[in-house]
């Protein structure tokens, strides 16, 4: 899967792309496409960017009050539906949302620019979100900070999905840094 964050400048101090850029890397890939939108107006966007080719797209609870009729929208258009949790983020709305969601994006950094360091709290954050799903089958992903050191215990913590953005990029081999993450 490849992830793709999409900020504004507003939600976020840093600036990315847009759905146009979604739609080209949807032509070069066969990839699931996770768009990660740390933008201000999720509900304006949403439909730009599953039309643009996005299967999994997650947006953060502060951005939209009616948070529910978005997550429906998704599902109902075929995608999968994320609530993102920002580090400082409770989660006292996640068992209000279980049902309408098929991940949840624990951020285990602060939003915005990458390489930063992993927020140890998050280790016990992706525990309690563990609590909360329960049997359901609701995916965990981890954004943020995530190496060979940070991997195996978000793994332990119930994590099916990591975002390693710095960690691939600035290594000498992509693959090797995949695979080592993937069997960590």
């Amino acid at each position: 899967m490849l992830h793709l964050d999409i900020m504004d400048g507003h939600f976020v101090p840093n600036l990315t792309f847009g759905p146009g850029i979604v739609k080209q890397i949807r032509k070069i890939t066969e990839l699931p496409l996770d768009a990660h939108l740390m933008i201000t107006n999720p509900a304006d966007f949403v439909d730009k960017f599953i039309d643009a080719g996005a299967n999994y797209l997650s947006f953060h609870i502060e951005t939209d009050a009616n948070y529910v009729n978005l997550f429906r929208k998704i599902r109902t258009r075929g995608v999968k539906a994320g609530i993102a949790i920002n580090p400082e983020t409770s989660l006292a709305v996640l068992p209000d949302v279980i049902d309408e969601i098929d991940y949840v994006l624990i951020m285990s950094v602060h939003p915005g620019f990458g390489g930063q360091v992993f927020i140890d709290d998050s280790i016990e954050k992706l525990r309690e979100t563990k609590r909360i799903i329960g049997s359901r089958h609701i995916e965990i992903e981890i954004d943020g900070g995530i190496n060979f050191e940070t991997a195996k215990p978000v793994k332990e913590a119930g994590v099916n999905i990591l975002v390693a953005g710095s960690f691939i990029f600035k290594s000498n081999d992509y693959q090797k840094a995949i695979a080592g993450l993937r069997n960590v």
